[in-house]
């Protein structure tokens, strides 16, 4: 059974060879090639290569016919007719190079003879540097070398160490690029003064070369561990005193330790001597990161360092900040007597907060009392309150961590910008890159040596916005004029700066806008509303979002046409305010409609049109254009009224004019003496005629009124009077002909009615009044019997007589001192109110037939 195992590998075995062999016979079966004078040769070298066909093997009809062809690699470089080929190669290149022989008959196949492989390489360079090290105390030794320049083929490198007492420890290295060999040995420390040697030896098939030999000791070769177990222990959790502890090897007699703030490339370095794993650190930062490594060796001298150690890394404990705040201040006035107080500071660094700045303190007192008005604390580096704007008052800002406070920063409140001599002159920002702003200003004039120092602020210029930005500063000696600004500064973004001049208690300022880097805007001006106002337009407009204006914007330009029109748009351009986003303008004409749009332009260019918005002005009375018309006529009327007889007829044309109830006030007749005597004559008269005629008491004696009203002739119509006073003759009332003041009732009537002809109403009670107490219905009355007007009583329900005056019986009275009639007036009644009457009852009238009322007359 035994046998039949070990049977069955050696069979595998003769199979596998014998398969091998088939092999290479089967691929050289039709002939060989040779290569003289060897398969490797070195650079330079010349080779000949041979190849002949086997017995049979070539063209089966004529042996002429036997090509023979060399190829180097798939490149033809020879060939030969016949049974055999030789050819002499030279200028091979380093590495192996393939040559095959093929046959070739009559046919164009080619049928593969044989080939063979030539490598070309170098003989091996002695190795370099040998060193060797051991890694720790229980480590083994390794060794390492230079092999100098590649040779191109299968190299052997041998490494041999020779010890006290004639040991000897030898290694080969197969690999093709050996440069370091691991003997697997220990050497102890019992004896660290003895002496060791090694050698490496590198064999090829050209050649062989030796390195020179390396004489060490076991101090010198072996490396001890890196420490391990780094910890570190603050006393009385104060920075001022921490150990840094380690555990090491035993024979390990010199430590170095290094370690440096995270953030910082460079490192502190610190030698130990017999530290046994324990060292004090005193100059460590509060409230700072630390990373700690820890290297070993074994000698002063002798030997080499070990790798450093797996990092620690740490935070110091936390001290009293010893920084001051750097504090400034905004003032805003809000109403009459009170005023917004904004205060900002910044942080301070890590050396002075040593520590987390757990809150500020904010002090706010009036300067006069000396008392504390107000204590708050805040964990923002900025705080804002409102104070009366009557006195004056002081600030004090400290910041606070777990071990204590900060040394507080005083600033008393004054007017940044009161003193207008303390203003800084030419102001100007220039970009210096993307991410700073060069400011530059110059003295303000007189007052440039009493500037104690300025200081320059700045704040990202978002017009609109619910929350203002982050506010930078800061502060520049009294002998510089420039400062160089690039905390929060970013492209494509305005920025205003203003640089203040401070001196004692007061201050004066001066302010620019600037940009870092700039391009056209991205958008324009949104229009959202146009009102008429006063025959001119005001355009109300949205700002361009801050991210979409890229820059400071130096200009709008408000275009516009008018609507369906293909001529150029006007344009007005109006430079850059903050507020308020509106202008007027006045150059649009009345019932036309317009289109307009905006746009904005930075230094770099002008942005796209915004909305456009329609607009037709309706327009108001131009008062103007009645101004000059007006004057001219106001010095005519002025010229002609300067002469009296144009003055005089202006005068008579506006009395005429005048409506009636501008007129003045009639006199009541019946209180004048002449009425009462007149009355009393009458009434006697009637007395006795009242007892001589005795009537009836059963019938009433019936009162007759003749048709007198076709009689009446207007008292006023001046294109048909014929009687117009001449020049020179004074009138006191109308100036009417007898046959105008009356008619009797046996005279002939004008063939004319009443009509709205004469523009007023016919007074029936001087009609009515005309029968004397003697008429009778076939008397009318006559001329003499019509009473004058001052007989007529002022009872309700006359209608006022103010178509004409009949004529007095005293003679008129002249005034040589005026030619023109004391008094026309014109009735305000309308002109329909009396009628023609027609009259259907003969020639008596009785009162049972007659209606009359204000307005109107009826029968």
């Amino acid at each position: 059974m035994a046998h039949t195992v070990n049977g069955c590998p050696l069979a595998l075995i003769f199979i596998v060879v014998w398969l091998l062999v088939k092999a290479k016979i089967d691929v050289c079966k039709r002939g060989d090639v040779t290569v003289q004078p060897s398969h490797v040769i070195s650079l330079g070298s010349a080779v000949n290569i041979s190849c002949s066909l086997k017995t049979k093997q070539g063209c089966l009809q004529f042996s002429s016919f036997n090509k023979l062809i060399l190829y180097k690699f798939d490149r033809r470089i020879y060939f030969q007719h016949g049974h055999s080929l030789s050819s002499q190669v030279t200028g091979l290149p380093l590495g192996t190079t393939l040559f095959v022989c093929k046959l070739a008959c009559s046919s164009n196949d080619e049928i593969r003879i044989c080939g063979a492989e030539i490598s070309v390489g170098v003989i091996p360079e002695q190795p370099q540097n040998l060193s060797c090290i051991q890694k720790g105390e229980r480590g083994t030794v390794r060794c390492t070398w230079d092999r100098g320049q590649d040779t191109h083929l299968y190299t052997a490198y041998t490494l041999q160490l020779k010890g006290p007492k004639n040991l000897t420890w030898q290694k080969q290295c197969n690999d093709h690029y050996c440069d370091h060999l691991d003997l697997g040995i220990n050497l102890t420390p019992e004896s660290p003064e003895s002496s060791y040697t090694a050698k490496v030896t590198a064999i090829n098939s050209l050649g062989s070369a030796s390195s020179f030999p390396s004489s060490f000791t076991l101090l010198d070769i072996v490396r001890p561990l890196p420490p391990w177990d780094i910890r570190i222990k603050f006393v009385n959790a104060s920075v001022s005193r921490c150990t840094l502890q380690w555990r090491d090897e035993g024979l390990v007699l010199l430590n170095r330790l290094r370690y440096r703030p995270i953030n910082s490339r460079s490192w502190n370095m610190v030698n130990a001597t017999n530290a046994k794993g324990r060292h004090d650190l005193l100059d460590l930062k509060p409230f700072t990161e630390y990373e700690f490594q820890i290297s070993s060796k074994l000698h002063l001298y002798k030997g080499s360092w070990s790798d450093w150690s797996e990092s620690l890394r740490t935070q110091t404990p936390e001290e009293e900040p010893t920084g001051t705040l750097d504090v400034w201040y905004m003032r805003q006035h809000i109403d009459y007597n009170r005023q917004q107080i904004s205060l900002f500071w910044k942080n301070l660094s890590l050396s002075e907060a040593k520590g987390k700045i757990l809150h500020y303190q904010v002090t706010l007192q009036e300067v006069a009392g000396g008392k504390a008005t107000l204590q708050n604390i805040t964990e923002r580096t900025s705080w804002t309150w409102v104070i009366p704007r009557t006195g004056n008052w002081a600030v004090s800002v400290s910041a606070a961590n777990s071990k204590g406070s900060s040394l507080p920063t005083h600033i008393n409140i004054t007017d940044l910008c009161g003193a207008g001599l303390l203003a800084p002159q030419q102001v100007s920002a220039n970009s210096e890159g993307m991410d700073n702003l060069m400011v530059t200003w110059t003295p303000p004039g007189k007052a440039a040596t009493a500037v104690q120092e300025y200081v320059v602020e700045w704040r990202e210029l978002h017009p609109g916005a619910s929350t203002q930005p982050p506010l930078g500063w800061l502060w520049s000696p009294p002998y510089n004029l420039s400062a160089l600004i690039s905390e929060n500064i970013k492209p494509y973004i305005c920025y205003e700066i203003r640089v203040h001049a401070l001196s004692g208690d007061q201050g004066g300022c001066n302010s620019i806008r600037g940009n870092s880097k700039h391009k056209a805007p991205l958008s324009g001006p949104h229009i959202n509303a146009i009102s008429e106002e006063k025959g001119s337009i005001l355009i109300s407009w949205n700002e361009i979002p801050a991210r979409e204006q890229m820059g400071c914007i130096l200009h709008y330009r408000i275009y516009w046409k008018e609507q369906d029109s293909n001529s150029q748009p006007q344009l007005c351009e109006i430079p850059y305010r903050v507020s308020p986003n509106s202008h007027p303008i006045d150059s649009l004409r009345s019932r036309v409609t317009y289109i307009l749009w905006m746009t904005a332009l930075t230094a770099a260019g002008e942005s796209p049109q915004g909305n456009e918005r329609e607009f037709c002005l309706q327009g108001k009375a131009n008062w103007s254009t009645f101004v000059a018309p007006s004057i001219c006529l106001g010095v005519i009327m002025v010229g002609v009224l300067s002469v009296r007889c144009f003055r005089q007829k202006v005068f008579v044309l506006l009395l005429a004019l005048r409506p009636q109830w501008c007129s003045k006030e009639i006199p009541d007749p019946a209180n004048s003496t002449w009425a009462k005597n007149f009355v009393e004559e009458k009434t006697q008269l009637a007395l006795e005629r009242l007892l001589t005629d005795c009537p009836t008491p059963e019938e009433p004696e019936t009162l007759v009124i003749n048709k007198v009203l076709h009689q009446v002739t207007p008292a006023f119509r001046r294109s048909h009077h014929p009687n117009w006073p001449e020049k020179g003759q004074g009138v006191q009332g109308h100036y009417t002909s007898e046959e105008d003041t009356g008619y009797s009732a046996s005279s002939p009537p004008p063939p004319r009615a009443l009509t709205a002809e004469t523009g007023q109403g016919v007074d029936l009670y001087k009609v009515l009044g005309s029968k004397g107490p003697d008429s009778t219905p076939g008397n009318p009355a006559s001329p003499s019997t019509v009473l004058p007007v001052d007989y007529l009583p002022a009872h309700e329900g006359y209608l006022p007589s103010n178509i004409d005056y009949l004529p007095s019986h005293e003679p008129p009275i002249t005034d040589p001192q005026e030619e023109l009639p004391r008094h026309i007036s014109l009735s305000i009644f309308p002109s329909s109110s009396l009628h023609p009457l027609t009259f259907s009852c003969g020639e008596k009238l009785t009162l049972d037939q007659l209606k009359m009322r204000c307005g109107s007359l009826m029968l």
